[in-house]
């Protein structure tokens, strides 16, 4: 039997392969540190939790639930986007709960995108935006951040990018930016909406970042005319410790929302009803809340750029997010010889910045989502081993 052609060109995502090899080297006996991938290991809120456990024990929840979701989730979804972001949000109309943004990513392109349809696809960038245009049968154009630019866009390279032809139908954004951790600047929503309006591009943002290690969560539907022009995504995941529930949300204008909806519907069956019921018990916390998750994150940090340190790489010290991306040594060729090199000699894994674009051959990123004790463990391993490593 042979796999459609849709999966030409389309490999098992990096951590899934990474990860089996890990097993391997545990079941040699290695004990790999795994510092590679942003799933949280904190728990949430205990209200959270007891929701789920108080609404799963009635009797009447266990059925189908609406492809648009619950309508008290959708208020949460609402209330919270207004006291955070200061985006007024019609919970009826303008809200589509996902399961997971993940999901939201695929389901996008494949309500916008045609065979030859382009996409604006940030190099480095998450992977994801990649291999789902490719699955809709789209052609991903890289446009390239660079640390001279503060990882954010040149617009004026996109401009004749956009003018030199073709049809282009949607770009992804996300900030704070993954792997970089950079914050947007001032004015960069604008830019971007200003962008896809000049353009007539739909500008997909993809926002699941914005609470961790930042004090001003921002979002581009904050944008005056943002709904004409652009989308975003947002997540449970990271800002309270679900990734395993997989509650996201596609924020949008009515007419984009619909859209989507005719493709997801097709999908799923809607989300089990006490776990939406807990999310909305989720964005109703207080800020302590976020204090609390980030202050744990802030000292997991600290023990990051002393691992960091000792490997000599160079890292800005004010990103967001729970990674932290930094600058390899000039003694690799790649944060892939880098990252190999740790992990065989002291069973550390960190990621390899290539995975995320060839932009980001020369970086490696650090995920916060570890225990102190652990990132002790892994500095100690790096200075026993160090003698072994070309930054010795």
């Amino acid at each position: 039997m042979q796999t459609s052609k849709r999966l030409e060109g389309i490999g098992e995502y990096y951590f899934s392969q990474k990860l089996r090899e890990i097993d391997e080297l545990n079941k040699q006996g290695k004990n790999v540190i795994n510092l590679g991938i942003g799933s949280p290991d904190l728990p949430p809120h205990a209200d959270v939790i007891k929701t789920l456990q108080e609404e799963s024990a009635k009797p009447n929840v266990h059925a189908y639930q609406s492809y648009k979701g619950s309508p008290a989730l959708r208020k949460a979804i609402s209330d919270w986007y207004k006291q955070w972001y200061d985006v007024e949000l019609n919970p009826d109309t303008e809200i589509l709960p996902l399961l997971g943004s993940k999901e939201g990513i695929m389901h996008i392109c494949m309500t916008y995108l045609n065979a030859g349809d382009k996409v604006l696809v940030p190099n480095p960038g998450y992977p994801t935006y990649r291999s789902a245009v490719k699955l809709a049968g789209g052609e991903c154009v890289d446009y390239d951040l660079t640390e001279a630019n503060n990882w954010e866009p040149d617009f004026e390279a996109l401009d004749k990018l956009v003018t030199a032809g073709g049809t282009y139908k949607l770009m992804w954004i996300n900030y704070p930016q993954m792997p970089t951790g950079q914050l947007p600047s001032a004015s960069l929503f604008e830019k971007i909406v200003a962008f896809g309006k000049k353009h007539n591009i739909l500008i997909c943002h993809d926002n699941p970042y914005s609470f961790i290690l930042n004090d001003k969560p921002a979002s581009l539907m904050h944008v005056p005319g943002a709904k004409e022009v652009a989308i975003e995504l947002n997540s449970l995941s990271k800002s309270h410790n679900m990734a395993g529930w997989r509650v996201g949300t596609l924020i949008g204008a009515k007419e984009r929302i619909d859209e989507v909806l005719r493709f997801k519907s097709n999908m799923d069956s809607g989300m089990f009803l006490p776990a939406q019921l807990a999310a909305a018990k989720a964005l109703q916390l207080p800020k302590s809340w976020y204090d609390e998750v980030n202050a744990t994150y802030k000292k997991r940090r600290e023990k990051v750029f002393e691992l960091l340190d000792l490997l000599q790489c160079v890292y800005d010290k004010n990103q967001a997010g729970m990674f932290v991306w930094a600058k390899i040594p000039s003694a690799y060729k790649t944060g892939y010889e880098l990252s190999d090199e740790v992990l065989y000699n002291t069973g550390v894994f960190i990621t390899p910045g290539g995975i995320f674009g060839k932009a980001g051959d020369g970086y490696i990123r650090v995920s916060l989502c570890s225990t102190e004790e652990r990132f002790a463990e892994s500095i100690q391993r790096i200075k026993a081993f160090k003698p072994a490593l070309k930054v010795n």
